[in-house]
């Protein structure tokens, strides 16, 4: 086990599924409220940005040890991006100039 999955863990271990699933929703809105922020007001908040980033990613990382997904998760993540290869390589060919 990573370092992160062990912090990871502990805090599922500490707090419990409930309050830890409902913190997801807390940071995924302080991300939103952020790039809110930059793109409809021009704001200069890249540090907000960066951490709520990071607090996103803590917090997606403990729902897939919470919920003992992360090997699909990655496999949905391979196969996502792969297709995005495609649907860009698509554009590409459609809007040459």
């Amino acid at each position: 086990m990573k370092i992160d999955e062990k912090i990871c863990k502990r805090a599922l271990d500490t707090w419990g599924k409930t309050a830890q699933m409902s913190m997801v929703f807390e940071e995924m809105s302080e991300l939103q409220i952020e790039l809110l922020k930059n793109i409809n007001r021009g704001k200069d908040n890249i540090e907000k940005i960066i951490d709520e980033c990071a607090d996103v990613n803590i917090m997606l990382r403990q729902v897939e040890l919470c919920y003992d997904i992360s090997e699909e998760v990655q496999k949905r993540i391979d196969f996502k991006l792969n297709r995005l290869v495609g649907r860009l390589d698509e554009w590409d060919e459609n809007h040459k100039k």
